[in-house]
């Protein structure tokens, strides 16, 4: 894939090396369970009136008491004054030239629908990161949280899709960032929620069968881009396809299952299989239309 010397995002929020602690964002939850009992009690209300007042000016001195409060790390090294391998490094620029031109295809399709784009911030993180979904480990690899529309991941999962899943690839790697931005993509034209709220009420089947079509989506969102990207900017090269197919087809459900040891349950799946996730991205590359992404009223995915 040729990426080198192209534009960056500016939207990278590197907090590699972090120690994530709980953020105000995520711990709101938190206490917003707490906080019936405290009203209750006048000890806790005058603690509740003290507390507001002690994390209203930390924050006009841009301090996040409420973090620190709740078990943050105060030992924080920051991302400029971290080492970092040249393999490390080379991802972390590798991931803001795909997002930026993640930013240029949205930009222009919103802009075809008479809509604006809202770029997204990616976070890199290491071992853990605290977000407005709350506290992710690496294990649960990148992903995407609506709550503070914010992409998160961890660059040691690149490693992983390529020695544990066999997709090696810089372009498998890209697939990865755009089917993640095709999240906030779905977030930004309220699929995201309509997808909620179908779901209430219904069965878990039902809920796997609506969230599978959701990531088909966001895999055919992924392929728009690829089409947009090497339409504009020729970054294709011999191979870089396959990559792609090869890296949905290692992260499909059944795929997946199977590795596993399980046996394959398509009730149980919520990516859907693999060959679902490479027909979807391939049919959003090969068309580079939005509308052929509509898998919500495809009768069959």
């Amino acid at each position: 894939m040729r990426w080198q010397d192209r534009r960056r995002s500016e939207n990278i929020e590197d907090r590699r090396g972090e120690s994530p602690g709980y953020s105000s964002a995520a711990a709101a939850p938190l206490l917003l369970r707490f906080l019936p009992a405290m009203i209750r009690s006048k000890t806790g209300r005058t603690l509740l009136i003290v507390g507001v007042l002690v994390i209203f000016g930390g924050r006009m001195l841009g301090v996040d008491v409420l973090g620190l409060f709740l078990g943050g790390g105060a030992s924080v090294v920051p991302a400029g004054q971290q080492q970092f391998s040249a393999e490390e490094q080379r991802e972390a620029e590798f991931v803001s030239v795909v997002l930026a031109e993640t930013e240029d295809t949205w930009h222009r399709l919103f802009r075809e629908q008479g809509r604006t784009y809202q770029e997204p911030t990616l976070v890199l993180f290491s071992g853990r990161v605290s977000s407005a979904c709350g506290m992710a480990t690496a294990a649960v690899g990148p992903f995407y949280c609506p709550g503070d529309r914010q992409l998160y991941i961890d660059l040691s999962f690149f490693r992983d899709l390529s020695q544990r899943h066999g997709a090696p690839g810089d372009f498998a790697q890209a697939y990865v960032v755009a089917h993640e931005v095709g999240h906030h993509v779905q977030t930004l034209l309220g699929i995201s929620q309509q997808v909620r709220e179908a779901g209430q009420g219904r069965s878990k089947a039902q809920v796997n069968a609506l969230s599978v079509r959701q990531e088909l989506q966001a895999d055919c969102f992924a392929g728009l881009w690829g089409h947009s990207a090497n339409e504009t900017q020729q970054i294709l090269e011999p191979g870089d396809l396959e990559e792609a197919l090869r890296a949905a087809t290692a992260i499909g459900d059944d795929r997946l299952q199977r590795e596993a040891g399980q046996r394959v349950v398509p009730d149980s799946f919520t990516h859907g299989s693999s060959e679902q996730r490479v027909r979807w991205f391939r049919r959003g590359f090969e068309t580079g239309k939005l509308e052929d992404c509509d898998t919500f009223s495809a009768s069959q995915i």
